[in-house]
């Protein structure tokens, strides 16, 4: 599974592709009308502005990361849980953390956003179309909803771990202050 994390996190393409070809198996699925290439190229169009926003995201990470190598070295150190020791890795994981929790600032507002959205969705499928749609559309709903907010859950969780981690780094190290660009110089203790 690791290596699938690194090569989805190296090749920012592969990720794109995948979930525009999922998106379009499922609305094949749930409204199976046409060829599937229709299918395919239309949500490949609709995709546009959501790729768009993840290559400007995936853009400041690699910034904060020192290039996608040190991005996908991070976050594999992330998903572990190891806080690196190197003076430079501990900075560059420090903005990467930082970045990633002021980005989950309004994460509980998104989720009852989406939650809202989805049930809104369901219940004006049910009103308009047939069986088939309804249910395709609340199994989603349930099945994305308890996804997104395990995710949420769990990658808060790493970011919280991962930045106590980097601030208590142990005897003979001193953190710096949150948003400092240097790391302190280790003290030598008495």
């Amino acid at each position: 599974m690791e290596r699938v994390n690194a090569f989805l996190t190296r090749h920012i393409w592969a990720q794109l592709a995948l979930s525009v070809l999922a998106g379009a198996v499922l609305v094949q699925l749930i409204y199976p009308q046409g060829p599937f290439g229709a299918v395919l190229i239309r949500t490949a169009f609709t995709s546009v502005g959501a790729c768009a926003v993840v290559l400007a995201v995936r853009r400041k990470e690699r910034r904060a990361a020192g290039g996608t190598d040190g991005l996908v070295s991070l976050d594999q150190r992330l998903r572990t849980g190891e806080a690196p020791t190197d003076p430079g890795e501990r900075r560059a994981m420090r903005d990467l953390v930082d970045q990633r929790l002021h980005r989950t600032r309004h994460r509980k507002g998104a989720l009852v956003f989406l939650a809202v959205m989805f049930v809104g969705i369901t219940v004006l499928t049910g009103l308009t179309a047939g069986v088939r749609q309804t249910v395709g559309f609340a199994v989603l709903t349930v099945v994305f909803l308890s996804w997104m907010q395990y995710m949420s859950r769990l990658n808060i969780r790493r970011l919280r771990t991962m930045d106590a981690a980097l601030r208590d780094a142990g005897p003979g190290f001193v953190s710096p202050p949150r948003g400092a660009t240097e790391p302190s110089a280790p003290r030598e203790r008495p």
